[in-house]
């Protein structure tokens, strides 16, 4: 740990006993082994910090879900900077290993766990008590920012003989006004609509066309994006369509009116596996919108893994139920979810946007992937959600 990432985990309360670096952040462990937390490099804003402090917290205190939760620094701060600007966010963390895809019974406690998260993930406006913990961090660091700017000490302090500091009486409570309340008026955003979101990526697809089209000599990927577009977008449109006509939209203005939110990210990178239980980890790009969206992406990457194996798929479904039942509108908008070709979406605008000087083997491999599957995909579909494609 170099010298100032060494002085930003002092600015903290924490006892550490070792530190050991990973991608973009420090494992931090306590005196005790189970004391383990993670000093990780953010782009988040103080919002956002405070977002997650709250929604964080809220789950552990159901007792049935493990998470991440950022902790204050000794001066009241979600996130420190180091002198290079690099900003960091310590959170709790757990002694465990990442969700491995290939046992498929951590893929099914994966997607009960996410049946879990669901049912209490629900954005509500901070409570009185919610406030005064915030409030009460940011009392700290003012209090302590104004003994630093004066030099003084409080004139609620008494000297001893012996020149140490005691407190004549209880210190009133700084005026709330010095509190930055904007900080704490804080709401997740709501995601794009379904429908939206697949014109969006139609509109891309077809962009992605364009600009191979005018090129003059086209590689390997480009040729094989040409060759396979039309009747994969003549699907995309298709999907679009049955969507629109779907309940789709009911089920996506319910959530957004419920404050329903979603991970944003549910993956095997952010499900640790511990001795007994599971944890969750990674809530950046959580907000408001369909839940089911979490499962959807959950079971999709599963899917491409296992070949559209359908004993699977419909366990994963049933275990998510064991904690959550779909509604029928879920149900339905899962299946045109992973109807929709969004690999091939999601390959060919990641190419669009990368050196195209250079061809990363990985993008051709995908994107033949997306193609070569899509036969086992509609007979998952067809079996299992009735979709004929």
């Amino acid at each position: 740990m170099r010298e100032y990432e060494q002085e930003v985990r002092e600015q903290y309360e924490i006892e550490i006993k070792s530190t050991r670096r990973t991608r973009g952040a420090f494992f931090c462990v306590g005196n005790a082994d189970t004391e383990v937390f993670l000093m990780k490099e953010t782009l988040a804003s103080e919002k956002r910090a405070a977002l997650l402090y709250l929604t964080l917290n809220r789950l552990e205190k159901t007792g049935k879900l493990k998470v991440d939760a950022p902790v204050f620094s000794r001066d009241g701060k979600l996130i420190v900077a180091a002198r290079d600007g690099t900003r960091y966010m310590m959170k709790k963390w757990y002694s465990g290993r990442e969700c491995d895809m290939k046992k498929e019974q951590e893929l099914l406690l994966a997607a009960e766990k996410l049946g879990i998260l669901h049912t209490h993930l629900k954005w509500q406006e901070p409570t009185a008590g919610e406030l005064e913990t915030l409030l009460c961090k940011y009392a700290v660091r003012s209090e302590d920012a104004a003994v630093s700017e004066s030099g003084a000490v409080s004139e609620n302090a008494a000297v001893s003989g012996n020149g140490a500091v005691s407190e004549k009486k209880e210190k009133e409570p700084v005026p709330q006004q010095q509190f930055p309340e904007e900080e704490f008026q804080v709401c997740p955003p709501a995601a794009r609509s379904p429908l939206d979101e697949m014109l969006r990526h139609n509109r891309e697809m077809k962009k992605v066309r364009s600009f191979i089209r005018k090129r003059v000599v086209k590689n390997e990927f480009e040729a094989l994006y040409l060759k396979h577009f039309e009747a994969m977008y003549e699907k995309a449109c298709a999907i679009t369509a049955a969507m629109e006509q779907s309940g789709c939209m009911q089920i996506y203005e319910k959530n957004v009116a419920e404050n329903r939110m979603m991970h944003g990210d549910y993956n095997y990178h952010n499900i640790l596996i511990l001795p007994g239980d599971t944890a969750i980890t990674n809530f950046e790009h959580m907000r408001i919108g369909i839940q089911v969206q979490d499962l959807y992406y959950f079971l999709r990457k599963a899917m491409e893994k296992y070949r559209w194996k359908q004993k699977l798929g419909v366990g994963i479904i049933r275990a998510y139920e064991r904690q959550r039942r779909l509604e029928p509108g879920e149900w339905e908008y899962l299946g045109l979810q992973l109807a929709y070709p969004e690999k091939f979406w999601k390959t060919a605008s990641s190419y669009c946007r990368s050196n195209k000087a250079w061809l990363p083997e990985k993008s051709v491999e995908k994107l033949e992937l997306a193609v070569n599957q899509e036969e086992e995909k509609t007979n998952f579909l067809k079996t299992i959600f009735g979709i004929h494609l």
